[in-house]
Order: C-alpha cells, then structure tokens, then sequence
C-alpha cells in the first residue's frame, strides 16, 4: 500500500471516461488498497481512480466518522441500478478541488452493483452520505467533477481560484 499523489483540477486527467476493469486481481486490489490509503491520509471520504492517474473504474468510499469503525467499499465497475426520485442535499469537497465545496443535490436512495477487491459480484444499497459519495466518485468515472452540478458561475470562480493557487505552488516550486 502507497499514498499517491492526488490530481488537482483543472487537469485534462479528470476529465477522461475511465476503462472498465476486466477481472479484480492482484494489480486492481493493490489499486484499491492504494486508494484507500490515499483517501485516509488526505483525509476524504472517498476516491476514485482517476484522481491519482489511474483511467480505470475503481473507487473507494469509507463515511465512516473518526469515532467509528472504518466501513471501507471497495468498488470495480460501480453502476448504478436504481435511485430514488427523492433528492438530498449536501455541501460536496472533493480532494481534487481543495478547500472548495458547494451544495449538490443527489438521490437519496440508490442502489449499486460492482464488483470488490476479491472480485466477487456485489449489490448495495445506500441513502444520504453513503450514496452522495459513491455518487460523487462514480461521477469522476465518467470525467465529471462535483462542479459540473452547479452554476456555471460558481463553477468558473472556483475553477479560476484553483488555477490561480496552481500557478502560485508552481512559482513556489521554482523559487
């Protein structure tokens, strides 16, 4: 297990469709525990493949809060089979978008089927924070980020706020 560097948008890597793994072996359950790993010492709640460079369709999710037991999923090929037409709303981060957040509604209910990182076939069903967060990762999947759901003017501020503190890490870098 490795913590990876996590891609900061805007990056032409968060906005790719990411491959659909084959079989879970060695190499994607490594993937996983990596994401994992990555996800804990960030810390979030969730990640997914892309987010460390890898174009593939794995993400991790743990919600669980410090107090608790960790509750980590692991998922390959997540899809979703059902939702609820009732929306809940949550204020979304992302790892990608440090320091950003801004409220998105999702269903509130879903129900989704992957496969786990002993390549098992699986079906879970989620409501509120649990299914926001596959939500969310499953959107990175697909190149969308959690901006890409509101307005287009909150979405460009905080797109340019990200460039600009890009710009300065770099100008750092070389100093």
């Amino acid at each position: 297990m490795a913590v990876r560097p996590i891609i900061i948008a805007p990056d032409p890597r968060l906005k790719i469709k990411c491959a659909p793994v084959r079989v879970v072996d060695d190499e994607i359950a490594e993937l996983m525990a990596d994401l994992l790993e990555t996800m804990y010492h960030a810390p979030g709640i969730g990640l997914a493949a892309p987010q460390i460079g890898a174009a593939m369709r794995v993400i991790v999710v743990d919600s669980a809060r410090k107090e608790e037991e960790p509750q980590p999923l692991k998922m390959a090929n997540p899809e979703l089979v059902s939702a609820s037409k009732e929306l809940w709303a949550y204020e979304e981060g992302c790892l990608s978008l440090p320091e950003h957040y801004a409220e998105v509604e999702r269903p509130a209910r879903i129900c989704v089927k992957y496969i786990d990182e002993t390549n098992t076939a699986r079906e879970i069903e989620a409501e509120e924070l649990v299914a926001t967060c596959i939500l969310h990762e499953m959107d990175h999947l697909d190149g969308t980020l959690f901006v890409d759901h509101i307005s287009a003017l909150k979405r460009n501020m905080i797109l340019r706020k990200l460039v600009k503190t890009k710009k300065l890490k770099q100008q750092d870098a070389a100093a």
